[in-house]
């Protein structure tokens, strides 16, 4: 079967959207991303247009998801195994951002390939928030945090490799909506953590940042537990975080508060000769 593809994002999630609710863990960058899509329009992450593509099986079922939005590489939803071929060949793929079998499939076809990235997707189980629990407290963030969090905002893009473009529009939102929480030392803010919108029961927690100076004392595990909690009990079946695997800190913290692993994804390019 052929891919089809659009620049609609209502026409794809027309297509696709119950293969995608039905595993939104393995799709949750998929769902973000159209959501934030359907929410600001087309150039809501560029000046280009998004490209989503799905595939249907031999029985109608859409088993394969693909949304890119540039400058961003091509990122895959869970995707079957015999979907892949059909993909390269239909698109000139020199990056993807896919599970890890899916990815290093993809990789197979090429020349040669570097991994730019390895993330692991993580999903909480029973929360153990920490013991003893650093000093300070949370606090939901609000209109007078703004100037802070764009420059938190922007920090952590930069330290994670990501555009920060951004920051302003992301952190209006997650105010307006309650959905980003402090950690406060002494009256101080010292640590952030912000959640995405909940799509189909799932939530991801997203831009925990403590600055330098305030590391190392327990800040981050903390407020990622208090917003893990909050999504909980506000309703989310699925709180979900990623993380880079070249970071055991992050790791380690995440483990301890009662995050486990589901998969791994790979970010990949074709070798530069």
């Amino acid at each position: 079967m052929p891919w089809t593809f659009t620049d609609d994002v209502d026409a794809f999630l027309d297509a696709a959207d119950a293969s995608l609710a039905a595993r939104p863990a393995e799709n949750t960058l998929i769902l973000t991303v159209t959501g934030t899509l359907r929410l600001h329009g087309p150039h809501a992450y560029g000046d280009a247009a998004p490209l989503l593509g799905w595939w249907r099986g031999a029985g109608g079922e859409v088993a394969g998801t693909l949304v890119q939005t540039p400058p961003y590489p091509p990122v895959l939803g869970s995707v079957a195994p015999e979907a892949v071929g059909p993909l390269a060949a239909a698109l000139p793929l020199t990056r993807i951002n896919a599970d890890r079998a899916a990815a290093e499939r993809i990789a197979a076809g090429w020349p040669g390939h570097r991994v730019d990235q390895e993330q692991r997707l993580y999903r909480l189980a029973t929360l153990i928030p920490p013991s003893p629990a650093p000093s300070g407290r949370p606090r939901t963030a609000d209109a007078a945090d703004r100037e802070l969090l764009v420059r938190w905002v922007r920090d952590f893009a930069d330290g994670t490799g990501q555009p920060g473009t951004h920051a302003e529009r992301l952190v209006d939102e997650r105010i307006a909506s309650g959905a980003l929480t402090l950690w406060e030392d002494d009256g101080v803010p010292v640590s952030m953590a912000g959640v995405s919108p909940r799509i189909a029961g799932m939530v991801r927690v997203a831009s925990v940042y403590t600055p330098q100076e305030h590391r190392g004392r327990g800040y981050a595990a903390a407020v990622t537990a208090e917003i893990s909690r909050a999504a909980r009990e506000g309703g989310a079946q699925e709180v979900l975080l990623f993380t880079d695997l070249a970071n055991p800190t992050s790791n380690g913290v995440y483990r301890r508060i009662g995050y486990r692993a589901v998969s791994d994804r790979l970010l990949i390019s074709v070798a530069e000769r």
